[in-house]
């Protein structure tokens, strides 16, 4: 089941579920959306069931705007939802950017706005998940992924997955670095969703770290000197927080320029796309669907749902319940590490204390993340500030308070628990 299945991402996971079909046991795929979303859901549910006549039939594809109509047989819910749709994220890419913070749909205040708009909406989903399919594993593309998968993972029963394809495009691009597949690395991750470092290497079971370090210090994408430093890889969203002022400047002018925000630039991205999703003659993911991001989205939320189904017992980064991986945060936190995928779901691999250079930043944003799902359960806007105030890319308490003011103003009709 595929919450949000009018996504224009949605023939990604469909292209990726027709490869794996037959190992995952697959007899039905439901499709599933808000009465919002209705005609979209229509397009793309063409396109898919034409996807899967062509790989013949392997499975059946069914539509839906009644997700409790699809529960009861799903085994696996992906979501992959956006409560107020893209005109919610060009507010939280704006609205950060007026108060000279940076407008991000994931991180900052941008991505502290989403968490408050999804994670009511996502734990209502768990409640009809526990009612209607008390044993189906939630896999969660959602973003911002680590706050969201917490949040139901903290206050629900529902069995529950973070997913990012950051990890695997690391993965990826390191396995293409030493021209092997990936079967054949070990990589250490260590952080929480957009706060991921790669800490160790292996290639054949030769460790690599001070090589692939090297490779990457001369590549020139970070600030001279401070990934020999850090002596960690970091995923590209930390470039909001070691480059803080050039990502900020880079926006504030393109804003300045006239330029459109990302979220502006999708809107024209997904017209293209719808266009080509209507032709009836369209019998396979577009190429030009690589234009919306989500690289190997589709891999990465297959591959797990078989390592489930199968047992495989293989290793795959996912965001998932800490149990002391990182003996620096709590062992209810949800991080995002290496983890054994067998059919009890992810077993997280020990890693113990980090250094200082990682544990500073990743214990601050985990303390954010934990203020922000309070704030978004309860509406206390006391609790909010201070999620704020503790995000690193907010300044200080005063504008902390101010961009707070716009941001729930902005986003009042998808934010209920704030009222009055």
């Amino acid at each position: 089941m595929v919450m949000g299945g009018g996504s224009s991402y949605t023939p990604e996971i469909v292209e990726g579920l027709i490869a794996r079909a037959e190992e995952l046991s697959l007899r039905e795929v439901w499709l599933v959306d808000i009465a919002v979303g209705e005609e979209k859901l229509k397009v793309v549910g063409e396109l898919a069931k034409r996807m899967v006549a062509r790989a013949g039939d392997t499975f059946e594809v069914k539509l839906t705007l009644d997700r409790r109509e699809a529960l009861p047989s799903a085994d696996y819910v992906v979501t992959q939802i956006r409560v107020g749709g893209i005109a919610a994220r060009i507010k939280d890419e704006k609205v950060p950017l007026a108060h000279g913070m940076i407008g991000q749909e994931t991180t900052g205040p941008g991505g502290f706005a989403k968490a408050l708009r999804t994670v009511p909406v996502m734990l209502d989903i768990c409640r009809d998940m526990e009612e209607l399919s008390p044993g189906a594993w939630l896999i969660n593309f959602t973003n911002p992924s680590g706050i969201v998968t917490e949040a139901v993972a903290r206050h629900a029963s529902t069995q529950v997955i973070g997913l990012c394809n950051n990890p695997i495009n690391m993965e990826r691009r390191i396995a293409r670095d030493y021209k092997v597949e990936p079967e054949e690395l070990f990589i250490e991750f260590v952080g929480c969703n957009h706060l991921l470092w790669v800490t160790r290497a292996f290639v054949r079971g030769t460790e690599v770290t001070d090589d692939l370090l090297a490779k990457v210090e001369a590549g020139g994408e970070w600030p001279p000197g401070l990934i020999e430093s850090l002596r960690a890889i970091p995923c590209g969203y930390h470039h909001y927080y070691y480059s803080t002022d050039e990502m900020l400047a880079k926006l504030q002018k393109a804003a300045e320029e006239g330029k459109p925000t990302r979220g502006e630039q999708i809107v024209g991205i997904e017209k293209e796309l719808f266009d080509l999703y209507r032709d009836p003659g369209l019998t396979e993911k577009p190429a030009a669907l690589s234009k919306r991001g989500g690289a190997l989205y589709s891999e990465a939320a297959v591959r797990l749902m078989s390592s489930i189904h199968n047992d495989r017992r293989d290793i795959q980064c996912v965001n998932t319940t800490n149990r002391g991986a990182l003996s620096d945060l709590a062992a209810e936190s949800v991080v995002e590490v290496s983890c054994v995928i067998g059919g009890e779901g992810p077993r997280p691999l020990t890693v113990g204390p980090l250094r200082p250079q990682l544990r500073g930043l990743l214990q601050q944003v985990k303390a954010y993340e934990e203020l922000t799902i309070e704030a978004a359960v309860t509406g206390d806007r006391k609790t909010a500030l201070q999620a704020l105030v503790a995000n690193p890319l907010v300044p200080s308490a005063r504008a902390a308070k101010a961009v707070l003011d716009d941001l729930l103003e902005a986003h009042a009709e998808h934010l209920p628990q704030f009222a009055g």
